[in-house]
């Protein structure tokens, strides 16, 4: 989990389709999956495999014989520039590179991550043996990953912000995959300090919900799967597109309100956001879909209360895990409509073993689950047979 106050609260962004809709997804992917291991990958001219793009904003690829030059191009809001890396095929001799290009030799054989949108990715892909630490496991749900915690593969490294440095380097990881929210690179320059190649991944910016889900082929270039890694979004961007094109077909538009006080502020996603976009594909009308940042709004209790009392739904209410509590943290809250008639969803359906949030680790890969929730939520007709995965509505 993205550990920082500003982290959680990105979850205000907003695979159990019915029974039987959702185990075909996943076996869909599964076999897609299996079967590229016996499948040529699509190559260029040289035979080299090849990453194509439809959502993603952030990364870009070259194919450069049979290295891959990989570009994130804004590993944080309002970076002047970014960083590439190299992708070597492992055995080969650089002699030469630019400076401000970093080395990664492929396919990587082992790997610490640090937040737990990043677990998924290695758990679609096949690769999840190769993950050898990470910060705070006890945020971790996938199910193969805690086996392997439980087993002793996988080392705590501590707090995400205070990595335990001794520790890492006693692993010898072939590469860091972090992620910064500002210009402060902090312990990463001290890993690299170390030898450690780190490699930042910027999806959370993406503004599209695939576009988020699309960095499965970001992640899979490190490990030479990017057959495996397209057939796995085709299917992703599928159900999503199946789901949002039935949404389109109803006129009526639920209004919605998101987010909660913290502090002395409501935080709630801009007009830009990710939550806006998927809450628009869900068939619903987002309250603030006309503000134009893409970022979170800070805003007054009683502006949030003028324009959204009479809102139809409140979807994600951050730590609140009943309408008791909600209530408990302000009275004011039971003014509005949606509290009095029971109409407020958090996304806490489904917690780990050990308190990790299965949306925050999974949905960013499934927008699609998301989306459906969301339709299920708004617009109930249109999935009579489905049951909420990640939301829950409130009692």
């Amino acid at each position: 989990m993205k550990l920082t106050t500003i982290r959680s609260l990105r979850i205000i962004e907003i695979h159990y389709y019915c029974t039987m809709r959702i185990a075909l997804i996943l076996c869909c992917i599964m076999v897609v999956a299996c079967d590229t291991k016996k499948s040529s990958n699509p190559v260029l001219s040289d035979g080299v495999s090849q990453t194509t793009l439809r959502y993603a904003e952030g990364f870009t690829v070259h194919y450069l014989g049979r290295n891959k030059l990989v570009e994130v191009k804004q590993p944080f809001q309002g970076a002047a520039s970014g960083f590439k890396y190299l992708l070597v095929p492992r055995g080969e001799v650089v002699t030469s590179k630019p400076s401000d290009v970093n080395i990664i030799y492929i396919p990587i054989q082992s790997i610490v991550c640090t937040s737990t949108t990043h677990i998924p990715l290695l758990d679609y892909l096949g690769e999840s043996e190769k993950l050898v630490g990470f910060p705070s496991t006890n945020y971790i749900s996938s199910s193969i990953i805690r086996k392997r915690i439980d087993e002793g593969h996988i080392t705590d490294l501590g707090v995400d912000n205070s990595i335990n440095l001794e520790r890492l380097a006693m692993l010898e990881p072939e590469m860091v995959m972090g992620y910064v929210m500002s210009s402060d690179f902090g312990q990463f320059k001290k890993m690299e300090e170390l030898n450690i190649p780190v490699v930042m991944n910027a999806e959370y910016l993406e503004k599209h919900p695939l576009g988020r889900a699309e960095w499965i082929k970001f992640v899979a270039l490190f490990f030479d799967k990017e057959r495996e890694a397209d057939s796995i979004f085709h299917v992703i961007e599928k159900s999503y597109a199946d789901t949002k094109r039935m949404a389109d077909t109803t006129k009526s538009k639920p209004t919605v309100l998101c987010g909660n006080v913290y502090g002395d502020a409501w935080f709630l996603p801009g007009g830009r956001n990710y939550a806006a976009r998927i809450l628009k594909d869900a068939g619903c009308t987002y309250l603030w879909e006309e503000d134009p940042s893409n970022g979170f709004l800070e805003l007054s209790f009683e502006s949030v209360y003028e324009k959204a009392r009479d809102a139809d739904l409140w979807i994600g209410v951050g730590p609140y895990s009943s309408l008791a509590e909600i209530e408990k943290a302000d009275h004011r809250y039971k003014l509005f409509k949606p509290y009095i008639q029971k109409s407020v969803y958090n996304y806490d359906a489904r917690i780990g073993p050990t308190g990790g949030n299965e949306l925050l680790e999974l949905g960013y890969l499934r927008p699609d689950i998301i989306l459906n929730d969301l339709v299920k939520i708004s617009h109930p007709s249109l999935l009579p047979d489905y049951k909420l995965y990640f939301y829950r509505q409130l009692e």
